[in-house]
Protein backbone atom coordinates (compact mmCIF):
# COMPACT_ATOMS: atom_id res chain seq x y z
CA UNK A 1 0.00 0.00 0.00
CA UNK A 2 1.04 3.40 -0.69
CA UNK A 3 1.01 5.89 2.03
CA UNK A 4 2.79 8.78 2.47
CA UNK A 5 2.80 12.64 4.05
CA UNK A 6 -0.30 15.35 2.82
CA UNK A 7 2.18 16.73 0.38
CA UNK A 8 3.45 13.84 -0.92
CA UNK A 9 0.28 12.68 -2.12
CA UNK A 10 -0.79 16.03 -3.40
CA UNK A 11 2.68 15.88 -5.46
CA UNK A 12 1.11 12.64 -6.91
CA UNK A 13 -2.30 14.33 -7.44
CA UNK A 14 -0.89 16.46 -9.13
CA UNK A 15 1.55 14.88 -11.43
CA UNK A 16 -1.84 13.06 -12.36
CA UNK A 17 -4.04 15.46 -13.03
CA UNK A 18 -1.54 17.38 -15.86
CA UNK A 19 -0.57 13.68 -17.32
CA UNK A 20 -4.73 13.16 -18.11
CA UNK A 21 -4.56 16.90 -19.33
CA UNK A 22 -2.16 16.31 -21.41
CA UNK A 23 -3.31 13.13 -22.49
CA UNK A 24 -6.75 14.33 -23.55
CA UNK A 25 -6.04 17.61 -25.03
CA UNK A 26 -9.06 19.15 -23.13
CA UNK A 27 -11.06 17.58 -20.57
CA UNK A 28 -13.84 18.84 -17.66
CA UNK A 29 -13.21 18.87 -14.23
CA UNK A 30 -15.59 16.36 -13.96
CA UNK A 31 -14.03 13.82 -16.18
CA UNK A 32 -11.09 14.65 -14.85
CA UNK A 33 -12.91 13.57 -11.13
CA UNK A 34 -14.19 10.32 -13.03
CA UNK A 35 -10.71 9.17 -14.89
CA UNK A 36 -8.03 9.53 -11.66
CA UNK A 37 -10.81 8.53 -9.68
CA UNK A 38 -9.88 11.74 -7.20
CA UNK A 39 -13.00 14.12 -5.79
CA UNK A 40 -14.06 17.02 -7.25
CA UNK A 41 -12.54 19.02 -3.86
CA UNK A 42 -9.25 18.30 -5.04
CA UNK A 43 -9.50 18.33 -8.50
CA UNK A 44 -10.92 22.06 -7.67
CA UNK A 45 -8.06 22.86 -5.78
CA UNK A 46 -5.28 21.27 -7.61
CA UNK A 47 -7.00 23.34 -11.27
CA UNK A 48 -7.11 26.55 -9.45
CA UNK A 49 -3.14 26.29 -8.44
CA UNK A 50 -2.08 25.07 -11.90
CA UNK A 51 -4.23 27.93 -13.81
CA UNK A 52 -2.67 30.37 -11.32
CA UNK A 53 0.65 28.97 -11.98
CA UNK A 54 -0.64 29.59 -15.96
CA UNK A 55 0.25 25.79 -16.39
CA UNK A 56 -2.91 25.37 -17.65
CA UNK A 57 -5.68 27.44 -19.26
CA UNK A 58 -9.98 27.13 -19.36
CA UNK A 59 -11.75 27.57 -22.01
CA UNK A 60 -15.17 26.61 -23.28
CA UNK A 61 -16.42 24.05 -25.17
CA UNK A 62 -18.76 24.76 -28.39
CA UNK A 63 -21.82 22.66 -28.30
CA UNK A 64 -25.33 21.78 -29.62
CA UNK A 65 -27.00 20.86 -26.40
CA UNK A 66 -29.32 23.03 -24.23
CA UNK A 67 -27.26 24.59 -21.26
CA UNK A 68 -24.47 25.93 -20.12
CA UNK A 69 -21.06 25.15 -21.80
CA UNK A 70 -18.77 22.81 -20.00
CA UNK A 71 -15.60 24.60 -19.36
CA UNK A 72 -12.50 22.52 -20.36
CA UNK A 73 -9.13 22.56 -19.37
CA UNK A 74 -5.72 22.07 -21.12
CA UNK A 75 -2.08 22.70 -20.67
CA UNK A 76 -0.28 26.06 -21.13
CA UNK A 77 1.61 24.60 -24.62
CA UNK A 78 2.86 28.33 -24.71
CA UNK A 79 4.15 28.90 -21.06
CA UNK A 80 7.25 27.48 -22.20
CA UNK A 81 9.36 26.03 -24.58
CA UNK A 82 11.75 23.04 -24.14
CA UNK A 83 15.01 22.38 -26.38
CA UNK A 84 16.26 18.95 -27.64
CA UNK A 85 19.86 18.78 -29.08
CA UNK A 86 20.85 16.24 -31.48
CA UNK A 87 25.05 16.19 -31.30
CA UNK A 88 26.12 14.21 -33.82
CA UNK A 89 29.46 13.44 -35.58
CA UNK A 90 29.41 16.08 -38.04
CA UNK A 91 25.93 18.12 -37.34
CA UNK A 92 24.35 19.85 -34.23
CA UNK A 93 20.66 19.86 -34.34
CA UNK A 94 18.25 22.10 -32.22
CA UNK A 95 14.42 21.73 -31.97
CA UNK A 96 13.01 24.40 -29.74
CA UNK A 97 9.39 22.87 -29.62
CA UNK A 98 6.10 24.05 -27.00
CA UNK A 99 5.11 21.90 -24.05
CA UNK A 100 2.98 19.46 -26.30
CA UNK A 101 6.04 18.45 -28.11
CA UNK A 102 4.84 20.24 -31.30
CA UNK A 103 8.28 21.51 -32.69
CA UNK A 104 8.76 25.58 -33.69
CA UNK A 105 11.90 25.57 -34.89
CA UNK A 106 14.22 23.16 -36.20
CA UNK A 107 17.53 24.16 -37.20
CA UNK A 108 21.05 22.37 -37.80
CA UNK A 109 24.98 23.40 -36.99
CA UNK A 110 27.50 21.79 -38.88
CA UNK A 111 30.61 21.24 -37.14
CA UNK A 112 33.92 20.87 -38.61
CA UNK A 113 35.76 19.81 -34.69
CA UNK A 114 35.59 17.23 -32.20
CA UNK A 115 37.54 19.49 -29.50
CA UNK A 116 35.15 19.32 -26.11
CA UNK A 117 35.92 23.08 -25.41
CA UNK A 118 34.64 24.28 -29.17
CA UNK A 119 31.93 22.71 -29.56
CA UNK A 120 30.97 23.06 -25.74
CA UNK A 121 30.69 27.24 -26.64
CA UNK A 122 28.69 26.27 -29.89
CA UNK A 123 26.27 24.31 -27.50
CA UNK A 124 26.25 27.36 -25.13
CA UNK A 125 25.84 30.37 -27.56
CA UNK A 126 23.04 28.59 -28.93
CA UNK A 127 21.21 27.69 -25.56
CA UNK A 128 21.32 31.45 -25.27
CA UNK A 129 20.13 31.99 -28.27
CA UNK A 130 16.80 30.13 -27.85
CA UNK A 131 16.62 31.18 -24.14
CA UNK A 132 16.14 34.98 -25.57
CA UNK A 133 13.72 33.70 -28.05
CA UNK A 134 11.75 32.08 -25.42
CA UNK A 135 11.47 35.45 -22.95
CA UNK A 136 8.29 36.43 -23.48
CA UNK A 137 7.23 33.31 -22.09
CA UNK A 138 5.87 32.57 -18.39
CA UNK A 139 8.56 30.00 -17.90
CA UNK A 140 11.00 30.94 -20.84
CA UNK A 141 13.34 28.16 -21.72
CA UNK A 142 12.58 25.02 -19.01
CA UNK A 143 15.25 22.85 -20.29
CA UNK A 144 17.50 21.84 -22.98
CA UNK A 145 18.33 18.29 -23.41
CA UNK A 146 21.22 16.71 -25.19
CA UNK A 147 21.13 13.67 -26.89
CA UNK A 148 24.75 11.89 -27.24
CA UNK A 149 25.73 9.78 -30.04
CA UNK A 150 28.28 7.58 -27.33
CA UNK A 151 28.08 6.14 -23.52
CA UNK A 152 26.39 8.17 -20.47
CA UNK A 153 26.04 7.37 -17.30
CA UNK A 154 23.15 7.30 -14.67
CA UNK A 155 24.55 10.70 -13.11
CA UNK A 156 24.38 12.00 -16.92
CA UNK A 157 28.78 12.18 -17.18
CA UNK A 158 29.82 11.40 -21.15
CA UNK A 159 32.20 8.39 -20.11
CA UNK A 160 32.72 7.89 -23.77
CA UNK A 161 32.04 9.35 -27.11
CA UNK A 162 33.70 7.24 -30.10
CA UNK A 163 33.88 9.78 -33.15
CA UNK A 164 34.85 13.18 -31.14
CA UNK A 165 36.79 10.38 -29.15
CA UNK A 166 35.74 12.33 -25.43
CA UNK A 167 35.95 10.82 -22.49
CA UNK A 168 34.67 11.81 -19.08
CA UNK A 169 33.23 14.71 -19.80
CA UNK A 170 30.78 16.93 -17.84
CA UNK A 171 28.82 18.48 -19.85
CA UNK A 172 25.85 19.03 -18.11
CA UNK A 173 27.55 20.47 -15.68
CA UNK A 174 29.94 23.25 -18.06
CA UNK A 175 26.75 24.07 -19.96
CA UNK A 176 24.66 24.75 -16.83
CA UNK A 177 27.37 26.88 -15.36
CA UNK A 178 27.87 29.10 -18.86
CA UNK A 179 23.67 28.98 -19.06
CA UNK A 180 22.21 28.96 -16.44
CA UNK A 181 19.87 26.38 -18.23
CA UNK A 182 18.65 23.17 -16.68
CA UNK A 183 20.45 20.91 -18.94
CA UNK A 184 20.25 16.74 -19.21
CA UNK A 185 22.50 14.43 -21.24
CA UNK A 186 21.18 11.30 -22.34
CA UNK A 187 22.42 8.34 -24.73
CA UNK A 188 21.05 9.15 -28.33
CA UNK A 189 19.08 5.82 -28.58
CA UNK A 190 16.94 6.54 -25.11
CA UNK A 191 15.80 9.78 -26.60
CA UNK A 192 14.90 7.89 -30.22
CA UNK A 193 13.03 4.88 -28.13
CA UNK A 194 11.26 7.58 -25.52
CA UNK A 195 9.99 9.10 -28.54
CA UNK A 196 8.61 6.49 -29.91
CA UNK A 197 7.14 5.88 -26.78
CA UNK A 198 6.01 9.19 -25.67
CA UNK A 199 4.53 10.23 -29.51
CA UNK A 200 3.04 7.25 -31.02
CA UNK A 201 3.14 3.76 -29.35
CA UNK A 202 1.57 4.69 -25.79
CA UNK A 203 -0.35 1.76 -24.92
CA UNK A 204 3.39 -0.14 -25.63
CA UNK A 205 4.98 -1.82 -22.27
CA UNK A 206 7.72 -3.32 -24.21
CA UNK A 207 9.47 -1.08 -26.95
CA UNK A 208 13.02 -1.51 -28.38
CA UNK A 209 14.33 1.12 -30.82
CA UNK A 210 17.28 0.69 -33.10
CA UNK A 211 19.26 3.83 -34.37
CA UNK A 212 21.24 2.75 -37.48
CA UNK A 213 23.60 6.08 -38.17
CA UNK A 214 26.85 7.17 -38.36
CA UNK A 215 26.76 4.19 -35.29
CA UNK A 216 23.99 1.90 -34.01
CA UNK A 217 22.53 2.22 -30.32
CA UNK A 218 19.59 0.29 -28.37
CA UNK A 219 16.93 2.23 -26.65
CA UNK A 220 14.73 0.18 -24.53
CA UNK A 221 11.70 0.79 -22.86
CA UNK A 222 9.75 -1.52 -20.33
CA UNK A 223 6.96 -0.08 -18.66
CA UNK A 224 7.13 3.12 -19.57
CA UNK A 225 10.65 3.93 -18.02
CA UNK A 226 14.20 3.42 -19.93
CA UNK A 227 16.18 0.24 -19.10
CA UNK A 228 19.79 1.77 -18.50
CA UNK A 229 21.70 -0.84 -16.79
CA UNK A 230 23.60 -0.94 -13.82
CA UNK A 231 25.87 2.07 -14.72
CA UNK A 232 23.57 3.49 -17.03
CA UNK A 233 25.35 2.01 -20.16
CA UNK A 234 22.74 -0.76 -21.52
CA UNK A 235 22.21 -0.29 -25.25
CA UNK A 236 25.84 0.14 -26.67
CA UNK A 237 24.63 -3.00 -29.09
CA UNK A 238 26.75 -1.38 -32.19
CA UNK A 239 29.36 -3.14 -30.27
CA UNK A 240 28.55 -6.56 -30.65
CA UNK A 241 30.75 -8.38 -31.98
CA UNK A 242 28.96 -10.44 -35.39
CA UNK A 243 32.47 -10.93 -37.48
CA UNK A 244 35.32 -12.51 -35.27
CA UNK A 245 38.56 -11.05 -35.98
CA UNK A 246 36.37 -8.27 -38.98
CA UNK A 247 36.78 -4.57 -39.36
CA UNK A 248 38.28 -2.59 -36.64
CA UNK A 249 36.07 -0.31 -34.61
CA UNK A 250 36.37 2.52 -32.81
CA UNK A 251 35.87 0.95 -29.54
CA UNK A 252 38.94 -1.28 -29.52
CA UNK A 253 37.35 -4.12 -30.93
CA UNK A 254 37.28 -6.08 -34.33
CA UNK A 255 33.72 -7.24 -36.31
CA UNK A 256 31.51 -5.08 -34.14
CA UNK A 257 28.01 -4.80 -35.71
CA UNK A 258 27.88 -1.62 -36.56
CA UNK A 259 30.77 -1.73 -38.95
CA UNK A 260 28.58 -3.97 -41.19
CA UNK A 261 25.07 -2.28 -40.84
CA UNK A 262 25.13 1.06 -39.52
CA UNK A 263 24.38 3.90 -42.32
CA UNK A 264 28.22 5.32 -42.12
CA UNK A 265 29.24 1.74 -42.96
CA UNK A 266 26.86 1.34 -45.97
CA UNK A 267 27.29 4.57 -47.24
CA UNK A 268 30.90 4.42 -46.63
CA UNK A 269 31.83 1.36 -48.78
CA UNK A 270 29.00 2.29 -51.59
CA UNK A 271 30.88 5.50 -51.87
CA UNK A 272 34.09 3.28 -52.39
CA UNK A 273 32.89 1.56 -54.88
CA UNK A 274 31.10 3.39 -56.84
CA UNK A 275 33.95 5.99 -56.24
CA UNK A 276 31.67 8.96 -55.29
CA UNK A 277 33.13 10.43 -52.01
CA UNK A 278 29.54 12.39 -51.41
CA UNK A 279 26.62 10.05 -51.79
CA UNK A 280 22.97 11.41 -50.78
CA UNK A 281 19.89 9.56 -50.04
CA UNK A 282 18.78 10.55 -53.50
CA UNK A 283 21.75 8.98 -54.83
CA UNK A 284 21.05 5.71 -53.15
CA UNK A 285 17.16 6.30 -53.80
CA UNK A 286 17.56 6.64 -57.23
CA UNK A 287 19.78 3.74 -57.99
CA UNK A 288 17.13 1.48 -55.72
CA UNK A 289 14.87 2.47 -58.11
CA UNK A 290 16.65 1.83 -61.27
CA UNK A 291 17.86 -1.50 -59.50
CA UNK A 292 21.25 -0.68 -60.11
CA UNK A 293 23.16 -4.06 -59.41
CA UNK A 294 25.56 -2.58 -57.38
CA UNK A 295 23.70 -0.73 -55.20
CA UNK A 296 21.40 -3.45 -55.02
CA UNK A 297 23.75 -5.84 -54.05
CA UNK A 298 24.74 -3.98 -50.99
CA UNK A 299 21.77 -3.38 -49.88
CA UNK A 300 21.42 -6.79 -49.60
CA UNK A 301 24.70 -7.84 -47.68
CA UNK A 302 23.89 -4.62 -45.71
CA UNK A 303 20.45 -6.56 -44.77
CA UNK A 304 21.70 -9.41 -44.21
CA UNK A 305 24.51 -7.87 -41.43
CA UNK A 306 21.71 -6.13 -39.87
CA UNK A 307 19.30 -9.31 -39.63
CA UNK A 308 22.06 -11.31 -37.69
CA UNK A 309 21.84 -8.09 -34.65
CA UNK A 310 18.23 -8.11 -35.17
CA UNK A 311 18.00 -11.91 -34.88
CA UNK A 312 20.05 -11.86 -31.76
CA UNK A 313 18.25 -8.72 -29.97
CA UNK A 314 15.05 -10.28 -30.69
CA UNK A 315 16.24 -13.65 -28.98
CA UNK A 316 17.59 -11.22 -25.93
CA UNK A 317 14.30 -8.88 -25.16
CA UNK A 318 11.54 -10.62 -26.92
CA UNK A 319 10.45 -7.26 -28.01
CA UNK A 320 6.60 -6.48 -27.95
CA UNK A 321 7.54 -3.40 -31.00
CA UNK A 322 10.97 -3.13 -32.39
CA UNK A 323 10.91 0.10 -34.19
CA UNK A 324 14.14 0.19 -36.98
CA UNK A 325 15.22 4.46 -37.23
CA UNK A 326 16.70 4.84 -40.55
CA UNK A 327 16.01 6.97 -43.02
CA UNK A 328 18.35 4.43 -45.74
CA UNK A 329 15.84 1.97 -44.91
CA UNK A 330 12.72 4.18 -45.89
CA UNK A 331 14.30 4.62 -49.04
CA UNK A 332 14.00 0.46 -49.77
CA UNK A 333 10.41 -0.98 -50.70
CA UNK A 334 11.23 -3.95 -49.65
CA UNK A 335 13.31 -3.65 -46.67
CA UNK A 336 10.98 -4.99 -44.04
CA UNK A 337 10.16 -8.27 -45.88
CA UNK A 338 13.69 -8.86 -46.88
CA UNK A 339 14.54 -8.19 -43.17
CA UNK A 340 11.13 -10.63 -41.78
CA UNK A 341 12.58 -13.01 -44.34
CA UNK A 342 16.33 -13.29 -42.43
CA UNK A 343 14.93 -13.38 -39.00
CA UNK A 344 11.93 -16.26 -39.46
CA UNK A 345 13.68 -18.37 -36.34
CA UNK A 346 11.09 -20.46 -34.56
CA UNK A 347 13.54 -19.43 -31.31
CA UNK A 348 13.31 -15.70 -31.86
CA UNK A 349 9.93 -13.74 -31.18
CA UNK A 350 8.32 -10.19 -31.15
CA UNK A 351 4.87 -8.83 -31.84
CA UNK A 352 5.87 -5.81 -34.41
CA UNK A 353 8.58 -4.32 -36.70
CA UNK A 354 8.54 -1.37 -38.12
CA UNK A 355 10.50 1.24 -39.76
CA UNK A 356 10.38 4.89 -37.27
CA UNK A 357 8.42 7.36 -39.05
CA UNK A 358 10.13 10.18 -37.32
CA UNK A 359 13.72 9.03 -38.64
CA UNK A 360 16.34 11.44 -37.65
CA UNK A 361 13.90 13.97 -35.90
CA UNK A 362 13.64 11.64 -33.45
CA UNK A 363 16.55 12.35 -31.20
CA UNK A 364 15.47 15.80 -30.65
CA UNK A 365 12.13 14.94 -30.62
CA UNK A 366 12.53 12.78 -27.49
CA UNK A 367 15.07 15.54 -26.22
CA UNK A 368 12.51 18.11 -26.08
CA UNK A 369 9.73 15.39 -24.50
CA UNK A 370 12.13 14.25 -21.65
CA UNK A 371 12.68 18.60 -20.70
CA UNK A 372 8.56 18.31 -20.84
CA UNK A 373 8.21 15.74 -18.80
CA UNK A 374 11.24 16.89 -16.13
CA UNK A 375 9.83 20.14 -16.44
CA UNK A 376 6.30 19.17 -15.53
CA UNK A 377 7.32 16.79 -12.70
CA UNK A 378 5.06 13.78 -13.87
CA UNK A 379 5.40 10.09 -13.97
CA UNK A 380 4.08 9.65 -17.39
CA UNK A 381 4.11 11.92 -20.61
CA UNK A 382 1.65 10.92 -23.82
CA UNK A 383 2.26 13.65 -26.81
CA UNK A 384 0.93 13.75 -29.88
CA UNK A 385 2.72 14.51 -33.39
CA UNK A 386 1.32 17.39 -34.22
CA UNK A 387 -0.56 17.82 -37.86
CA UNK A 388 1.69 20.77 -38.58
CA UNK A 389 4.64 21.46 -37.64
CA UNK A 390 3.91 25.59 -39.04
CA UNK A 391 4.23 27.45 -35.71
CA UNK A 392 7.01 29.89 -34.51
CA UNK A 393 8.05 31.11 -31.72
CA UNK A 394 6.97 34.91 -31.43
Amino acid sequence: MLTGDASFIKKINRSLIISKIIEHGMISRADLAKITGLNKATISVQAAELLAEELIIESKQEHKNLGRRPIMLSLNHQAGFALGIDLDKYTITFTLSDLNGHPVSVDSIEIQTSDYTAITEILSREIGKYQELSSNTHYGLIGAVVGIHGIVNNDEMIYFVPYHKWHNKNLKEDLQNVTGVSIYVENNANLCSFAERVYKHHQSENLLSVSLYSGIGLGIMVKGNLLKGYHGYAGEIGHMIVVPDGKPCSCGNLGCWEQYASEYSFVTHLSAVKNNAVLTYNDISKWLIEADPTTCMHMAHYIKHLSIGLNNIINLYNPEILVLNSELLQLYPNALKDIKAHISSTVGHYSELLISDFGKKACSMGACAVAIKNFLNISELRLSVPASQSNAVN
